[in-house]
């Protein structure tokens, strides 16, 4: 009977989140005399379900784990069918227990740490819209609803991270990790069509069953899509850059987000998806290799770090690039392991951080002789490996080129082909309409007459196509009217073969290629 309560873990401190929100518009917990009411509200969500956890944990010990759980459907459409399901087995509620544990930790040091902040009821509610959000990424029973959780903790983190709204670098920090993690989001979304697809279902016991009856090829292909979210959502290379970034958020939502929960989510993921991924030889050797090098590249930049947060941060990097080697190397159970005791201790590491810098002269351990007296590493690792500037170079400024490519094609090619007026600048869409507007009425006053009935009308049409090919093309000046327009149409022609003649529309032409035959 206990276990039809496990919605409720994640859905508590949802509650709280609308609470304390609601509260704030009607004007019931604003200001400092609010933060009481805030916190407390809070904190009795995260200690609900802090002990609905623990009871179903405790209650797995005595008598089993319940294992999947199905409350409902979702939805359903044709053959396919998503259920309101959990997976309440001894890796969720072990992962759900510490995850309960922490956010009730950083909720009670929040109440004082954020004390007198202007955004102290905003930051509570998007710290319990995490906290729900990370129940449910380790609590839920198909990949579809893990992936409800996963786009809650990214959108919360970016809000975090942005807390500081009047400041720029915040702000551009908040956007860089948001559009870094919507790349992960993408292969997320190919990994759950790949399993509706192939594996026919996204239950984790029904992805765990089929992973071994289809080929490795295709098991890679799945298993990549979401390899590609846990990458990027646990900082891995070549995602690794953005977590630095989010140091920009208070101290609490750095510890939870970055130091003891968020960072892990990846690794999760691919400790659940352990029945699939040992099908896919080839994905592991590339997790292995990946978690290898993020170990080399956080633990070299940690050592040039001058500040606390940024080297507990390529601490952490570098402790997660040591679980992804080991799910790469299949020690799925050392992972979870490893992930439940990192958590812990990184969480009291960044929550004792503000208290530190009291009590020493000088928080980190200066740089190493070894690296220090080599020039050349010191000053890679001091700008961490140029990792940033490649990924600028190889896909941010590309994407900005290609964008502003088919925003001219669009202006000077489409627009004219379907005979709108091309812009060289945004102008605002009801000016547009009026302009297109007065254009119409004076062809409809220089064109020929309207016909009525369906016949009418398609001659009418065909009547205006040959009265506007006569009087632009044929009779302007003699002719030259239609030269003039196939000169511009050549034009037109050979600037898109010098746009599709640049290498990013090779690389697109590839991957719309590798589509087609999937």
């Amino acid at each position: 009977m206990l276990d039809q309560y496990a919605g409720l873990i994640p859905i508590l401190p949802w509650l709280a989140a609308a609470w304390i929100g609601i509260g704030y518009m009607l004007g019931l917990n604003r200001g400092e005399a609010g933060e009481k009411h805030t916190a407390v509200v809070a904190t009795l969500a995260a200690t609900a379900s802090l002990l609905l956890v623990t009871a179903l944990a405790l209650k797995a010990v005595l008598n089993g784990a319940p294992g999947q759980l199905e409350l409902g459907t979702w939805f359903r459409s044709g053959e396919y069918a998503v259920p309101i399901s959990f997976t309440l087995d001894a890796l969720g509620l072990s992962i759900a227990s510490i995850v309960a544990l922490i956010a009730l930790l950083v909720i009670r040091f929040s109440a004082n740490y954020m004390h007198r902040e202007v955004g102290f009821q905003r930051f509570f509610m998007l710290l319990c819209l995490f906290t729900g959000a990370m129940d449910l990424i380790v609590l839920a029973g198909n990949a579809l609803l893990v992936f409800v959780g996963w786009e809650i903790a990214g959108v919360s983190s970016f809000l975090l991270i942005g807390y500081a709204i009047e400041r720029p670098a915040a702000t551009r920090n908040g956007v860089r990790a948001f559009v870094t993690n919507r790349v992960g989001d993408a292969g997320f979304i190919l990994g759950i069509v790949l399993s509706m697809l192939w594996l026919g279902g996204l239950d984790w016991p029904t992805i765990a069953l089929r992973a071994g009856e289809i080929e490795t090829l295709l098991a890679g292909l799945v298993a990549s899509g979401f390899v590609i979210a846990a990458l990027a959502k646990s900082a891995q290379l070549p995602f690794a850059p953005w977590i630095a970034r989010a140091l920009e958020g208070p101290t609490p939502s750095s510890a939870i987000f970055y130091g003891a929960l968020m960072v892990h989510a990846g690794v999760f993921l691919l400790i659940r998806l352990e029945p699939l991924l040992q099908q896919a030889h080839a994905v592991m050797l590339g997790i292995a290799l990946l978690g290898a090098l993020t170990v080399v590249y956080g633990w070299l930049s940690g050592h040039s770090q001058s500040d606390v947060k940024s080297s507990l941060m390529f601490s952490t990097t570098t402790q997660v690039g040591w679980m992804f080697l080991w799910c790469g190397l299949g020690w799925f159970t050392l992972a979870a392991w490893h992930l439940g005791l990192h958590a812990i201790w990184r969480t009291f590491q960044f929550l004792s951080a503000p208290a530190l810098l009291y009590q020493v002269e000088q928080a980190t351990r200066p740089v190493p002789k070894w690296l220090s007296h080599n020039r050349w590493l010191h000053q890679a690792a001091l700008q961490r490996f140029w990792v940033e500037s490649l990924t600028d170079a190889l896909l941010v400024r590309p994407t900005i080129s290609l964008s502003r490519d088919v925003q001219y094609f669009d202006e000077q090619i489409v627009t004219r082909v379907v005979g709108l007026p091309a812009y060289t600048r945004s102008v605002s869409s009801l000016a547009q309409w009026e302009m297109l507007k007065q254009r119409a009425s004076q062809t409809d006053a220089e064109g020929v007459g309207k016909g009525t009935g369906l016949v009418g009308k398609a001659m009418t049409w065909l009547a205006d196509i040959l009265y506007w090919f006569e009087s632009r093309l044929v009779l302007s000046k003699g002719g030259e009217g239609l030269m003039k327009s196939l000169h511009r149409v050549g034009g037109l022609l050979a600037r898109v073969e010098q746009l599709l003649a640049e290498p990013r529309y090779l690389i697109v032409l590839i991957v719309v290629t590798f589509v087609v035959i999937l």
